[in-house]
């Protein structure tokens, strides 16, 4: 089974190395006045858009190790919260401290409100590399917000502990020092996301313009290179019907 990418950007790039090809055999015949129809403006374009592609790949890759990197750290969050909190409750704190670290919790922990889904923790599959911008989910903005939250209850949980005097664990990961550690983790993991996928979304900006800006990408750019030789040899010569096969699919 052909995977998108066959079917899609990397296919249409392929075709126009093909129609590059084509025209470089036809020697002195295929000599357009236009510059960016030249031969050499189409090998730049060509490079230009393998490169983009080639960027694509690599900060989808990025994207997502960032992902699973934060679902990582996040993971076992919500257990830890409930350890914390009886831990809390175990000591001489009063009854509010306990009320008010409960509280904390029940939001961190998403009850009562919206949880983090699979797609949110990264569980749900890499992102494709070949879609574009218009494909983004939507559930980028909502997952952020969803773990940006449970960073600041998170945070909120340890300077609650952290203010109660009775709250001294001989647990080492009950501690505030290893609670502080963690926190810093939670909120590095979450802006590695944030920035891996901007990284993301602007390579994916700049290969869909090398390919599909409607004046100057790669498809407009084949369909002028078609019509050239078609006016150079004739709608019904074999030249013509040697490009025209050429396939290039628009978003």
């Amino acid at each position: 089974m052909s995977s998108t990418s066959e079917t899609g950007n990397a296919k249409n790039v392929a075709n126009f190395e093909n129609l590059i090809a084509f025209c470089t055999a036809y020697g002195s015949a295929y000599n357009p006045s236009k510059a960016n129809l030249q031969l050499s403006a189409l090998q730049t374009q060509l490079a230009s858009c393998q490169a983009n592609i080639a960027s694509v790949a690599s900060t989808a890759v990025a994207y997502n190790n960032a992902v699973n990197a934060r679902a990582q750290a996040f993971e076992g969050l919500s257990k830890l919260a409930t350890r914390l909190v009886n831990g809390l409750d175990a000591t001489d704190a009063s009854k509010e401290t306990v009320k008010n670290a409960r509280s904390i919790v029940v939001k961190l922990q998403g009850r009562g409100g919206a949880k983090l889904t699979k797609a949110d923790a990264g569980k749900s599959g890499p992102v494709n590399a070949d879609d574009p911008v218009t494909d983004t989910p939507k559930t980028i903005s909502s997952s952020q917000q969803s773990f940006s939250n449970k960073v600041e209850h998170f945070s909120k949980l340890i300077e609650t502990l952290s203010a109660e005097p009775a709250y001294l664990p001989n647990e080492t990961d009950l501690q505030v020092a290893t609670l502080n550690a963690l926190l810093t983790t939670l909120k590095n993991t979450n802006t590695g996301v944030v920035n891996a996928y901007t990284t993301l979304s602007n390579a994916r900006i700049a290969r869909d313009q090398s390919l599909y800006n409607p004046a100057s990408g790669l498809v407009q750019v084949a369909k002028e290179v078609k019509m050239y030789i078609k006016s150079i040899f004739g709608a019904t010569s074999p030249q013509f019907h040697q490009v025209n096969t050429i396939s290039f699919k628009t978003r």
